[in-house]
Protein backbone atom coordinates (compact mmCIF):
# COMPACT_ATOMS: atom_id res chain seq x y z
CA UNK A 1 0.00 0.00 0.00
CA UNK A 2 1.31 3.09 -1.09
CA UNK A 3 1.85 6.17 1.52
CA UNK A 4 1.44 9.75 0.75
CA UNK A 5 4.65 10.99 3.24
CA UNK A 6 7.39 8.49 2.70
CA UNK A 7 10.01 11.32 2.41
CA UNK A 8 9.64 15.49 2.52
CA UNK A 9 10.98 14.95 -0.87
CA UNK A 10 8.88 12.23 -2.89
CA UNK A 11 6.67 9.06 -2.75
CA UNK A 12 6.27 5.59 -4.09
CA UNK A 13 2.68 4.58 -6.06
CA UNK A 14 1.70 1.20 -5.91
CA UNK A 15 2.58 0.58 -9.02
CA UNK A 16 6.05 1.94 -8.71
CA UNK A 17 5.45 5.34 -9.95
CA UNK A 18 7.41 7.71 -8.14
CA UNK A 19 6.84 11.42 -7.62
CA UNK A 20 8.89 14.53 -6.45
CA UNK A 21 7.29 16.90 -4.50
CA UNK A 22 8.40 20.77 -5.54
CA UNK A 23 6.68 23.88 -4.85
CA UNK A 24 3.81 23.80 -7.95
CA UNK A 25 3.39 20.59 -6.65
CA UNK A 26 4.02 16.91 -7.52
CA UNK A 27 6.23 15.71 -10.50
CA UNK A 28 6.80 12.13 -11.82
CA UNK A 29 9.87 11.53 -12.29
CA UNK A 30 10.05 7.74 -13.25
CA UNK A 31 8.73 4.40 -12.39
CA UNK A 32 10.81 1.46 -10.21
CA UNK A 33 8.82 -1.79 -10.27
CA UNK A 34 9.34 -4.92 -8.39
CA UNK A 35 10.93 -2.74 -4.88
CA UNK A 36 10.14 -1.80 -1.69
CA UNK A 37 8.94 2.24 -1.41
CA UNK A 38 12.10 2.42 0.14
CA UNK A 39 14.31 0.76 -2.51
CA UNK A 40 12.63 2.93 -5.30
CA UNK A 41 13.14 6.43 -3.61
CA UNK A 42 16.44 5.62 -2.68
CA UNK A 43 17.12 5.09 -6.47
CA UNK A 44 16.03 8.75 -7.35
CA UNK A 45 17.36 10.38 -4.18
CA UNK A 46 20.93 8.87 -5.75
CA UNK A 47 19.91 10.96 -8.97
CA UNK A 48 19.64 13.99 -6.78
CA UNK A 49 22.70 13.67 -4.83
CA UNK A 50 24.67 13.00 -8.01
CA UNK A 51 23.43 16.56 -9.16
CA UNK A 52 23.82 18.29 -5.58
CA UNK A 53 27.60 17.05 -5.78
CA UNK A 54 28.01 18.57 -9.48
CA UNK A 55 26.50 22.17 -7.81
CA UNK A 56 28.82 21.44 -4.56
CA UNK A 57 32.02 21.03 -6.94
CA UNK A 58 31.24 24.23 -8.99
CA UNK A 59 30.72 26.45 -5.96
CA UNK A 60 34.12 25.04 -5.03
CA UNK A 61 35.58 25.78 -8.99
CA UNK A 62 34.52 29.06 -7.53
CA UNK A 63 36.05 29.93 -4.92
CA UNK A 64 38.94 28.18 -6.30
CA UNK A 65 39.23 30.70 -8.87
CA UNK A 66 37.55 28.92 -12.37
CA UNK A 67 37.70 30.61 -15.45
CA UNK A 68 34.51 32.52 -15.37
CA UNK A 69 33.33 32.11 -18.66
CA UNK A 70 33.74 28.34 -17.68
CA UNK A 71 32.03 28.68 -14.85
CA UNK A 72 29.29 31.08 -16.73
CA UNK A 73 28.59 27.41 -19.43
CA UNK A 74 28.83 24.92 -15.88
CA UNK A 75 25.95 27.02 -14.69
CA UNK A 76 23.98 27.21 -17.70
CA UNK A 77 24.39 23.33 -18.45
CA UNK A 78 23.55 22.48 -14.62
CA UNK A 79 20.68 24.62 -14.30
CA UNK A 80 19.16 23.08 -17.46
CA UNK A 81 20.19 19.29 -15.94
CA UNK A 82 18.65 20.14 -12.47
CA UNK A 83 15.30 22.03 -14.36
CA UNK A 84 12.78 18.98 -14.51
CA UNK A 85 15.58 16.55 -13.22
CA UNK A 86 14.14 12.53 -13.10
CA UNK A 87 15.44 13.22 -8.86
CA UNK A 88 13.85 12.74 -5.86
CA UNK A 89 15.39 15.92 -3.07
CA UNK A 90 15.67 19.40 -2.78
CA UNK A 91 15.89 20.62 -6.42
CA UNK A 92 14.42 24.12 -5.45
CA UNK A 93 17.69 24.45 -3.49
CA UNK A 94 19.65 23.51 -5.98
CA UNK A 95 18.31 26.04 -8.33
CA UNK A 96 18.78 29.07 -5.77
CA UNK A 97 22.57 27.86 -5.21
CA UNK A 98 22.86 28.14 -9.06
CA UNK A 99 21.31 31.46 -9.16
CA UNK A 100 23.51 32.53 -6.45
CA UNK A 101 26.42 31.39 -8.45
CA UNK A 102 25.23 33.15 -11.48
CA UNK A 103 25.45 36.28 -9.25
CA UNK A 104 28.81 35.82 -8.97
CA UNK A 105 29.89 35.40 -12.20
CA UNK A 106 30.55 39.07 -12.86
CA UNK A 107 32.02 39.55 -9.61
CA UNK A 108 34.59 36.65 -10.24
CA UNK A 109 34.82 37.94 -14.32
CA UNK A 110 36.22 41.68 -12.79
CA UNK A 111 38.23 39.66 -9.89
CA UNK A 112 40.17 37.72 -12.91
CA UNK A 113 40.46 40.59 -15.29
CA UNK A 114 42.12 42.48 -12.47
CA UNK A 115 44.71 39.22 -11.71
CA UNK A 116 45.14 39.23 -15.66
CA UNK A 117 46.62 42.91 -15.50
CA UNK A 118 48.31 42.14 -12.32
CA UNK A 119 49.63 39.32 -14.40
CA UNK A 120 50.95 41.51 -17.03
CA UNK A 121 52.70 44.18 -14.64
CA UNK A 122 54.56 41.36 -13.27
CA UNK A 123 55.69 39.84 -16.27
CA UNK A 124 57.09 43.10 -17.35
CA UNK A 125 58.87 43.00 -13.82
CA UNK A 126 60.42 39.56 -14.76
CA UNK A 127 61.31 40.61 -18.39
CA UNK A 128 63.16 43.95 -16.82
CA UNK A 129 64.65 41.41 -14.67
CA UNK A 130 66.07 39.14 -16.98
CA UNK A 131 67.27 42.02 -19.23
CA UNK A 132 69.33 43.89 -16.37
CA UNK A 133 70.97 40.76 -15.60
CA UNK A 134 71.84 39.86 -19.08
CA UNK A 135 73.29 43.99 -19.95
CA UNK A 136 75.11 43.65 -16.51
CA UNK A 137 76.67 40.23 -18.17
CA UNK A 138 77.61 42.57 -21.12
CA UNK A 139 79.40 45.39 -19.22
CA UNK A 140 82.14 42.87 -17.69
CA UNK A 141 85.47 42.94 -18.83
CA UNK A 142 86.11 40.63 -21.21
CA UNK A 143 89.49 39.88 -20.88
CA UNK A 144 88.42 39.03 -16.66
CA UNK A 145 85.15 37.40 -17.28
CA UNK A 146 85.24 33.43 -16.70
CA UNK A 147 83.78 32.17 -19.87
CA UNK A 148 82.37 28.76 -18.89
CA UNK A 149 80.21 30.21 -16.80
CA UNK A 150 79.28 33.69 -18.36
CA UNK A 151 78.32 31.65 -21.06
CA UNK A 152 76.01 28.86 -18.67
CA UNK A 153 74.59 32.15 -17.44
CA UNK A 154 73.57 33.44 -20.91
CA UNK A 155 72.23 30.10 -21.68
CA UNK A 156 70.14 29.95 -18.67
CA UNK A 157 68.58 33.63 -19.05
CA UNK A 158 67.81 33.32 -22.05
CA UNK A 159 66.11 29.62 -21.45
CA UNK A 160 64.16 31.96 -18.87
CA UNK A 161 63.15 33.91 -21.68
CA UNK A 162 61.95 31.64 -23.44
CA UNK A 163 60.16 29.87 -20.83
CA UNK A 164 58.57 33.26 -19.50
CA UNK A 165 57.55 34.00 -23.30
CA UNK A 166 55.65 30.95 -23.70
CA UNK A 167 54.27 30.31 -20.32
CA UNK A 168 54.04 33.78 -19.35
CA UNK A 169 51.06 35.70 -20.26
CA UNK A 170 51.59 37.96 -23.68
CA UNK A 171 52.63 41.12 -23.28
CA UNK A 172 51.72 44.40 -24.61
CA UNK A 173 53.42 44.93 -27.79
CA UNK A 174 55.54 48.11 -27.51
CA UNK A 175 56.75 47.12 -24.17
CA UNK A 176 57.68 43.77 -25.19
CA UNK A 177 59.46 44.53 -28.55
CA UNK A 178 61.58 47.02 -26.66
CA UNK A 179 62.21 44.78 -24.07
CA UNK A 180 63.45 41.89 -26.42
CA UNK A 181 65.33 44.86 -28.26
CA UNK A 182 67.60 45.50 -24.94
CA UNK A 183 67.96 41.47 -24.14
CA UNK A 184 69.02 40.71 -27.97
CA UNK A 185 71.73 43.35 -27.82
CA UNK A 186 73.27 42.79 -24.83
CA UNK A 187 73.84 38.76 -25.91
CA UNK A 188 75.13 40.23 -29.12
CA UNK A 189 77.88 42.02 -26.99
CA UNK A 190 78.30 38.89 -25.28
CA UNK A 191 78.62 37.12 -28.08
CA UNK A 192 81.65 39.28 -29.86
CA UNK A 193 83.23 39.42 -26.78
CA UNK A 194 83.23 35.66 -25.95
CA UNK A 195 84.76 35.44 -29.96
CA UNK A 196 87.25 38.10 -29.33
CA UNK A 197 88.43 36.39 -26.04
CA UNK A 198 89.14 33.06 -27.74
CA UNK A 199 90.93 34.14 -30.97
CA UNK A 200 93.52 35.23 -28.51
CA UNK A 201 94.06 31.72 -26.68
CA UNK A 202 96.95 30.93 -29.13
CA UNK A 203 99.75 31.70 -26.34
CA UNK A 204 97.19 29.93 -23.80
CA UNK A 205 97.94 26.96 -25.95
CA UNK A 206 101.14 27.04 -26.22
CA UNK A 207 101.94 27.21 -22.52
CA UNK A 208 99.19 24.68 -22.28
CA UNK A 209 100.88 22.23 -24.86
CA UNK A 210 104.13 22.63 -23.12
CA UNK A 211 102.42 21.29 -19.71
CA UNK A 212 100.76 18.37 -20.64
CA UNK A 213 104.08 17.60 -22.52
CA UNK A 214 105.88 17.54 -19.38
CA UNK A 215 102.52 15.60 -17.28
CA UNK A 216 102.61 12.75 -19.94
CA UNK A 217 106.23 12.10 -19.69
CA UNK A 218 106.38 12.18 -15.58
CA UNK A 219 103.41 9.66 -16.23
CA UNK A 220 105.13 7.06 -18.62
CA UNK A 221 108.02 7.47 -16.07
CA UNK A 222 105.52 5.65 -13.49
CA UNK A 223 104.81 2.83 -15.90
CA UNK A 224 107.59 0.19 -14.29
CA UNK A 225 106.53 0.97 -10.31
CA UNK A 226 102.91 -0.82 -10.76
CA UNK A 227 99.87 -0.28 -8.52
CA UNK A 228 102.01 1.67 -5.80
CA UNK A 229 101.94 4.47 -8.53
CA UNK A 230 98.60 4.47 -9.01
CA UNK A 231 98.34 7.46 -6.29
CA UNK A 232 100.97 9.47 -7.77
CA UNK A 233 99.34 8.92 -11.52
CA UNK A 234 95.71 10.87 -10.41
CA UNK A 235 97.59 13.35 -8.59
CA UNK A 236 99.39 13.95 -12.16
CA UNK A 237 95.88 13.25 -13.83
CA UNK A 238 94.48 16.45 -11.09
CA UNK A 239 97.13 18.43 -12.75
CA UNK A 240 96.23 17.26 -16.47
CA UNK A 241 92.85 18.45 -15.88
CA UNK A 242 93.80 22.01 -14.89
CA UNK A 243 96.69 22.56 -17.86
CA UNK A 244 93.94 24.03 -20.01
CA UNK A 245 93.58 23.52 -23.27
CA UNK A 246 96.61 23.17 -26.21
CA UNK A 247 93.69 22.92 -29.29
CA UNK A 248 92.01 19.60 -30.24
CA UNK A 249 94.55 18.22 -32.59
CA UNK A 250 97.43 18.22 -29.48
CA UNK A 251 95.17 17.72 -26.79
CA UNK A 252 94.05 14.12 -28.55
CA UNK A 253 97.77 12.76 -28.94
CA UNK A 254 98.97 14.15 -25.68
CA UNK A 255 95.67 12.78 -23.69
CA UNK A 256 96.48 9.65 -26.11
CA UNK A 257 100.09 9.04 -24.31
CA UNK A 258 98.91 10.20 -21.25
CA UNK A 259 96.56 7.14 -21.11
CA UNK A 260 98.84 4.65 -22.29
CA UNK A 261 100.60 5.15 -19.29
CA UNK A 262 97.50 4.99 -17.06
CA UNK A 263 96.74 2.04 -18.47
CA UNK A 264 99.37 0.48 -17.75
CA UNK A 265 99.24 0.96 -14.00
CA UNK A 266 95.71 -0.17 -13.92
CA UNK A 267 96.12 -3.35 -15.89
CA UNK A 268 98.79 -4.13 -13.21
CA UNK A 269 95.70 -3.21 -10.54
CA UNK A 270 93.47 -5.33 -12.45
CA UNK A 271 95.69 -8.17 -11.67
CA UNK A 272 95.91 -7.60 -8.09
CA UNK A 273 92.09 -8.01 -8.53
CA UNK A 274 91.13 -10.58 -9.87
CA UNK A 275 93.41 -12.81 -7.11
CA UNK A 276 90.97 -10.94 -4.63
CA UNK A 277 88.45 -12.34 -6.60
CA UNK A 278 89.53 -16.16 -5.86
CA UNK A 279 88.93 -15.02 -2.00
CA UNK A 280 85.94 -13.18 -2.49
CA UNK A 281 84.58 -16.27 -4.46
CA UNK A 282 85.29 -18.04 -1.25
CA UNK A 283 83.80 -15.53 0.97
CA UNK A 284 80.54 -15.64 -1.45
CA UNK A 285 79.94 -19.29 -0.97
CA UNK A 286 79.89 -18.98 2.48
CA UNK A 287 77.32 -16.15 2.20
CA UNK A 288 75.44 -18.01 -0.01
CA UNK A 289 75.44 -20.85 2.63
CA UNK A 290 74.25 -18.59 4.99
CA UNK A 291 71.15 -17.22 2.44
CA UNK A 292 70.16 -21.20 2.79
CA UNK A 293 69.81 -21.21 6.28
CA UNK A 294 68.21 -17.63 6.27
CA UNK A 295 65.33 -17.47 3.89
CA UNK A 296 62.95 -20.45 5.93
CA UNK A 297 63.16 -17.55 8.48
CA UNK A 298 60.73 -15.91 5.08
CA UNK A 299 57.94 -17.81 6.59
CA UNK A 300 58.93 -18.12 10.10
CA UNK A 301 55.56 -16.88 12.22
CA UNK A 302 57.54 -17.13 15.57
CA UNK A 303 58.98 -13.80 15.94
CA UNK A 304 60.90 -14.68 18.85
CA UNK A 305 62.46 -17.47 16.89
CA UNK A 306 63.17 -15.70 14.02
CA UNK A 307 65.01 -12.86 15.80
CA UNK A 308 67.17 -15.30 17.58
CA UNK A 309 67.99 -17.20 14.25
CA UNK A 310 68.66 -13.97 12.29
CA UNK A 311 70.89 -12.53 15.02
CA UNK A 312 72.92 -15.54 14.79
CA UNK A 313 73.38 -15.31 11.19
CA UNK A 314 74.01 -12.04 10.93
CA UNK A 315 77.22 -12.66 13.17
CA UNK A 316 78.52 -15.07 10.64
CA UNK A 317 77.36 -13.22 8.12
CA UNK A 318 79.57 -9.76 8.85
CA UNK A 319 82.69 -12.11 9.70
CA UNK A 320 83.11 -13.42 6.37
CA UNK A 321 83.95 -9.81 4.84
CA UNK A 322 84.19 -8.87 1.08
CA UNK A 323 82.15 -10.67 -1.99
CA UNK A 324 82.68 -10.42 -5.81
CA UNK A 325 81.27 -6.84 -6.97
CA UNK A 326 79.35 -8.47 -9.33
CA UNK A 327 77.53 -10.73 -7.14
CA UNK A 328 77.00 -8.05 -4.27
CA UNK A 329 73.52 -6.28 -5.04
CA UNK A 330 71.29 -9.89 -5.46
CA UNK A 331 73.19 -10.75 -2.22
CA UNK A 332 72.69 -8.34 0.17
CA UNK A 333 69.19 -7.96 -1.51
CA UNK A 334 68.67 -11.45 -0.38
CA UNK A 335 69.35 -10.67 3.36
CA UNK A 336 67.67 -7.51 3.45
CA UNK A 337 64.60 -9.39 2.03
CA UNK A 338 64.68 -11.67 5.33
CA UNK A 339 65.96 -8.95 7.52
CA UNK A 340 63.08 -6.96 6.66
CA UNK A 341 60.60 -9.83 7.03
CA UNK A 342 61.41 -10.84 10.65
CA UNK A 343 61.46 -6.84 11.48
CA UNK A 344 57.56 -7.15 10.06
CA UNK A 345 56.80 -10.00 12.75
CA UNK A 346 57.83 -7.66 15.34
CA UNK A 347 56.10 -4.58 14.46
CA UNK A 348 52.80 -7.16 13.35
CA UNK A 349 52.88 -8.10 17.03
CA UNK A 350 53.36 -4.29 18.02
CA UNK A 351 50.25 -3.42 16.25
CA UNK A 352 48.29 -6.04 17.14
CA UNK A 353 49.13 -5.48 20.77
CA UNK A 354 48.65 -1.70 20.45
CA UNK A 355 45.63 -1.05 22.89
CA UNK A 356 44.71 1.99 21.07
CA UNK A 357 44.51 0.21 18.21
CA UNK A 358 42.97 -2.73 19.60
CA UNK A 359 40.27 -0.82 20.64
CA UNK A 360 39.25 0.98 16.99
CA UNK A 361 39.04 -2.87 15.62
CA UNK A 362 37.14 -3.73 18.11
CA UNK A 363 34.88 -1.78 18.13
CA UNK A 364 34.68 -2.02 13.99
CA UNK A 365 34.11 -5.69 14.63
CA UNK A 366 31.15 -4.66 17.21
CA UNK A 367 29.37 -2.80 13.98
CA UNK A 368 30.43 -5.81 11.64
CA UNK A 369 28.68 -8.36 13.66
CA UNK A 370 25.28 -6.20 14.45
CA UNK A 371 25.61 -5.58 10.93
CA UNK A 372 25.96 -9.49 10.22
CA UNK A 373 23.27 -10.46 12.36
CA UNK A 374 20.58 -7.87 10.87
CA UNK A 375 21.43 -9.35 7.11
CA UNK A 376 20.85 -13.08 8.30
CA UNK A 377 18.02 -12.08 9.78
CA UNK A 378 16.81 -10.20 6.16
CA UNK A 379 18.44 -13.06 4.23
CA UNK A 380 16.17 -15.63 6.49
CA UNK A 381 12.90 -13.40 5.43
CA UNK A 382 14.04 -13.25 1.62
CA UNK A 383 14.23 -16.62 1.66
CA UNK A 384 10.84 -17.29 3.26
CA UNK A 385 9.06 -15.48 0.65
CA UNK A 386 10.97 -16.53 -2.22
CA UNK A 387 12.47 -13.33 -3.22
CA UNK A 388 15.20 -13.74 -5.27
CA UNK A 389 16.49 -10.24 -5.73
CA UNK A 390 16.65 -10.01 -1.90
CA UNK A 391 18.45 -13.33 -1.45
CA UNK A 392 21.09 -12.50 -3.59
CA UNK A 393 21.64 -8.79 -2.25
CA UNK A 394 21.68 -10.35 1.24
CA UNK A 395 23.93 -12.88 0.73
CA UNK A 396 26.45 -10.08 -0.92
CA UNK A 397 26.20 -7.79 1.60
CA UNK A 398 26.56 -10.74 4.33
CA UNK A 399 29.93 -12.36 2.89
CA UNK A 400 31.67 -8.74 1.86
CA UNK A 401 30.52 -8.02 6.33
CA UNK A 402 32.12 -11.24 6.95
CA UNK A 403 35.42 -10.86 4.93
CA UNK A 404 35.57 -7.27 6.85
CA UNK A 405 34.92 -8.90 10.40
CA UNK A 406 37.80 -11.85 9.40
CA UNK A 407 40.08 -9.59 8.17
CA UNK A 408 40.22 -7.39 11.78
CA UNK A 409 40.56 -10.84 13.43
CA UNK A 410 43.33 -11.93 11.39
Amino acid sequence: MATDDQTPWGRVDDDGTVYVREVEGERTVGQYPDATPEEALAYFERKYVEFAGQVALLEQRVRGGAPARDVAKAIVHLKTAVSGANAVGDLASLTARLDKLSGSVGELTEKQGAEAKAAVTDAITERERLVAEVEALAAQDPAKAQWKLVTTQLDELFASWQAHQQEGPRLPKTEGDELWKRFRAARTTIEGHRKAFFSELDGTHREARTRKQELAEKAESLANKGTAAIPDYRNLLDDWKSAGRAGKKVDDALWARFKAAGDVLYAAKAEVDAQDEVEFSANLEQKLALLTEAEPLLTETDRNVAKEKLLGIQRKWDAIGKIPRDSMKSVEDRMRKVETAVRKLDEDHWNKSNPEKQARSDGLASQLTAAIEKLEVELAAATKAGDARKIKDAEEALAARQIWLDALGS
